[in-house]
């Protein structure tokens, strides 16, 4: 039967089991735009390039999906670049198609032409420029299996304008077969004899620390890593992508680790002799000072992308493949290994007795107020009202690193967060393609005002598609986390960082056709989240005017090793110090 690229293009979709788009048309894609209304395929119009890349985000990370999303040549393509580094950082699988001028004026610096390909090659796992309509039902195929496959990440196929126009037959039954491509397949089961000798390390050592990533979450790992903290008695510690890995209740969780991660958990890693580094990454924002990071500690990294292993910290026993199968390997190992030591439960306790301490001794803190509006306190009412099962959206800043602290996450793919680009405007379109994924679940984004002001304008989007999400902005007319840096490390050196002159959030969400509320007192916070979570039909928006000059603590300082925190001042009894 023969198809036009763009009617091919819209059937392998389906083939691939996508059911949501997001994207914005023009010129180079009409073609494909053409035919979408005669394929059972939803599109959601988002108002920005930008938007559609981060609803797509949103979307993959909550379903474990390929998240898709269309634009079209020039700036279509270009305005989605930021997205797509933001998910190709992370590990989210994306499928971005975007339009180009017709084969025979690619070079000539026709309208709206740009090397697209050449462009988005350093920010995607791969990417394809089609030049024959015959070849695009197979570049479909392996973009999808290389964006899902191995460690996931971004693929984007450039489309020409004649490719989505010429006629040619398709088979669908032959769409159908396994992909194989030669040069790519990724290793998924871990190697037998590294394992053993993973099982015997994490059996024999007295302070080991499972140090969880954001691999998974992905893999799907996150019940076996919590069975093995539990079988060999290991505390355990995420970065920021890894924090719905386990349940931020479990009594062996210390919270997260890194810049601003909590003294237990830095302490931790810092005295320990075993870390079993699980889909992680070892990136600075975690180990601060490389080389004063776990000093006294061997290390076991699991990873399904060996180019990680040893690319930042040197690694004792190195093992390749997916988390969940790996694990799945190791467990028993361990099981046999910790029934021959007798010794081992009380050289286990000793070590979490310690563990807790720290935990108690120095607890994530802030100095209440009935005065005015504390961020950490509204990060707490928010987990409250919505029972701690919201999924939770963030941008980038302090008010990201409160939520990371204050909502106890429970369940794998609950927090959606830009962790590795640290993209300001992700979190309303990510709280969009949530939402669409998961339209169970309450999704809630909390941004800050100098975030949300990025790609406020998709506020209308989730207007017209009646898309309802809750948005909580962390108000302090600031920058807030340059202003934080620049208060600590440059004297007081506020350049750049008010914000004082904004809109009035309420009244521009609702001449958007949302529901604005703001709140300005302590006593005020619960009441207006309670309202705001009885409205199910629109998306709405609470400006939450919190103190001015509040700051995140624990902090590693720039340089700084892991047990240098910056700690807040505990009442009047203690001064913020490095440790």
């Amino acid at each position: 039967m023969k198809l036009s690229g763009a009617e091919i293009l819209l059937r392998a979709l389906e083939l691939e089991g996508v059911d949501r788009i997001f994207g914005y048309p023009g010129g180079a894609v009409l073609d494909i735009y053409d035919r979408l209304p005669f394929s059972p395929l939803k599109h959601y119009l988002t108002r920005h390039e930008q938007g559609a890349a981060h609803a797509a985000d949103g979307y993959a990370r909550v379903t474990g999906k390929v998240g898709v999303c269309f634009a079209t040549s020039g700036p279509g393509a270009t305005n989605l670049v930021t997205g797509l580094a933001t998910a190709q950082i992370d590990s989210v699988p994306i499928v971005a198609f975007t339009g180009n001028v017709p084969t025979f004026m690619i070079g000539n610096d026709a309208f709206q032409e740009v090397d697209t390909v050449g462009i988005t090659r350093p920010i995607t796992k791969h990417n394809f420029l089609v030049k024959d309509v015959k070849e695009l039902a197979d570049t479909v195929k392996k973009a999808f299996y290389i964006a899902k496959t191995g460690r996931p990440g971004v693929v984007l196929v450039d489309l020409p304008k004649d490719v989505t126009r010429e006629l040619t037959d398709f088979f669908e039954e032959e769409y159908k077969f396994p992909v194989q491509i030669r040069s790519y397949k990724p290793v998924l089961k871990g190697h037998p004899g590294q394992i053993k000798r993973a099982a015997k390390a994490i059996a024999s050592s007295e302070k080991p620390v499972l140090y969880i990533g954001g691999g998974v979450v992905s893999s799907g790992a996150s019940d076996l890593v919590v069975k093995l903290s539990e079988v060999a008695n290991v505390p355990m510690t995420a970065t920021l992508m890894g924090l719905s890995a386990v349940p931020g209740n479990h009594p062996f969780f210390l919270g997260m680790l890194g810049m601003h991660g909590t003294y237990a958990a830095n302490m931790a890693i810092q005295e320990s002799d075993l870390i079993v580094a699980i889909g992680a990454r070892f990136d600075d924002r975690v180990t601060g000072k490389l080389s004063e990071f776990a000093p006294n500690a061997k290390v076991i990294h699991i990873d399904i992308d060996s180019a990680e292993i040893g690319k930042n910290k040197p690694v004792d026993i190195p093992i390749v493949g997916d988390a969940k199968l790996v694990l799945e390997e190791l467990l028993p190992e361990v099981e046999k290994q910790v029934a021959k030591n007798r010794e081992f439960y009380a050289l286990r306790e000793k070590w979490l007795l310690k563990v807790r301490s720290w935990a108690e001794r120095y607890p994530l803190w802030y100095e209440p107020s009935e005065r005015v509006i504390k961020p950490q306190f509204v990060i707490q009412k928010i987990w409250e009202v919505t029972k701690g099962e919201a999924i939770v959206t963030t941008d980038v800043g302090q008010h990201q690193m409160w939520v990371a602290q204050y909502y106890k996450l429970k369940f794998p793919r609950q927090l959606v967060t830009s962790g590795g680009l640290g993209t300001m405007g992700f979190g309303v379109p990510a709280a969009i393609g949530a939402k669409v994924g998961r339209p169970d679940k309450t999704v809630f984004c909390i941004s800050g005002d100098g975030s949300f002001q990025m790609n406020m304008q998709e506020i209308v989007t989730a207007v017209q598609y009646n898309i309802p999400i809750k948005v909580g902005i962390i108000n302090n007319g600031f920058l807030g986390m340059v202003r934080q840096w620049q208060g600590i490390f440059y004297q007081k050196n506020y350049s750049q960082v008010h914000l004082d002159v904004q809109p009035d959030f309420v009244k521009l969400v609702e001449s958007m056709g949302g529901v604005g509320f703001r709140a300005t007192k302590p006593q005020e916070v619960e009441q207006v989240l309670k309202e705001a979570m009885t409205i199910n039909d629109r998306p709405v928006v609470i400006d939450f005017v919190v103190d001015r000059e509040e700051d995140v603590y624990p902090m590693v300082p720039p340089g700084g090793a892991l047990h240098e925190m910056l700690l807040p001042t505990y009442g009047k009894k203690r001064e913020r110090k490095a440790v």
